[in-house]
C-alpha cells in the first residue's frame, strides 16, 4: 500500500514539475519574442509611413509622435492613430489611418498622408478584404492606381471631382469592381476634410495616447 502511494506521490510530483516547466518555457518564449515582434511592427510601420512622407523632410520620432483619435472613424470601437512628421519642431505632414467601411467586403484600413497645406503626400491600402484580380487593384502591389492620389487635394479638385469617373470624378474605376475605388475616393476625400477642419488640434496636442 505504502509502495503505491509512493509511486502515485513522485507521478503527482513529477508531473508538477513538467508542468511547472513547461509554463516557464512559454513565458520565456512568450518574453523573448515579443520584444522582437514588437519591434518588426514598429519597423514594419515606420517602411509604410517613409512611402508616404520622405525622411529627409521631417527630423523628429513620426512613429513616436502621434495621438489617437475617435471621431474620425467614428464606426470603430476604438481609436486610430495619427502620425506626425516635424522638421524643428514645426509641422510638415501628418500620416492619417483612415478605414473605409463600405467596401466590397467591409473594412479597408487607408494610411493617408497629408501635407501641412492640405495636400496629399500619398495613400496605401494597408488591410482589406476585397475580391482576388478585382477589388485588390486597390494594393500598390498590384497596380498603380492607389499613386493618382499623390498631389491631390481640396483645392486642386472639385467637390463632384472626388469621385470614380462612373459618379462624375476623376478616379479610374476597375471594371467590375467599382464599390471598392468608391469607398477608398470617398474616405480619403473625408480624411482631408477631416484634417481641414482639425488641423491645429493635430499638431498641437502632445499627448501620444488616448485624446480625440
Amino acid at each position: 500500500m505504502n509502495e503505491t502511494l509512493n509511486k502515485i506521490v513522485i507521478s503527482a510530483v513529477a508531473l508538477g514539475a513538467f508542468s511547472i516547466l513547461g509554463l516557464g518555457l512559454v513565458a520565456l518564449i512568450s518574453s523573448a519574442t515579443e520584444d522582437k515582434i514588437a519591434m518588426n511592427e514598429r519597423q514594419s510601420l515606420l517602411q509604410g509611413l517613409k512611402q508616404l512622407v520622405p525622411e529627409n523632410l521631417y527630423d523628429n520620432d513620426i512613429v513616436a509622435d502621434h495621438i489617437m483619435v475617435s471621431d474620425l472613424n467614428a464606426h470603430l470601437k476604438t481609436p486610430t492613430a495619427i502620425y506626425r512628421a516635424r522638421k524643428n519642431g514645426q509641422p510638415i505632414a501628418a500620416v492619417i489611418t483612415a478605414i473605409a467601411p463600405d467596401g466590397y467586403s467591409g473594412d479597408i484600413k487607408l494610411l493617408v498622408g497629408v501635407l501641412e497645406d492640405g495636400t496629399l503626400s500619398g495613400v496605401r491600402v494597408v488591410g482589406h478584404k476585397e475580391t482576388p484580380g478585382l477589388g485588390d487593384k486597390i494594393e500598390s502591389s498590384r497596380s498603380d492606381w492607389i499613386l493618382s492620389f499623390s498631389g491631390k487635394s481640396l483645392i486642386n479638385l472639385t467637390d463632384q471631382e472626388w469621385a470614380v469617373k462612373r459618379d462624375g470624378g476623376v478616379f479610374d474605376q476597375f471594371a467590375g469592381a467599382t464599390i471598392t475605388p468608391r469607398a477608398v475616393v470617398n474616405r480619403v476625400k473625408l480624411t482631408l476634410q477631416y484634417f481641414k477642419q482639425n488641423k491645429e488640434k493635430i499638431f498641437s496636442l502632445s499627448e501620444t495616447a488616448g485624446k480625440d
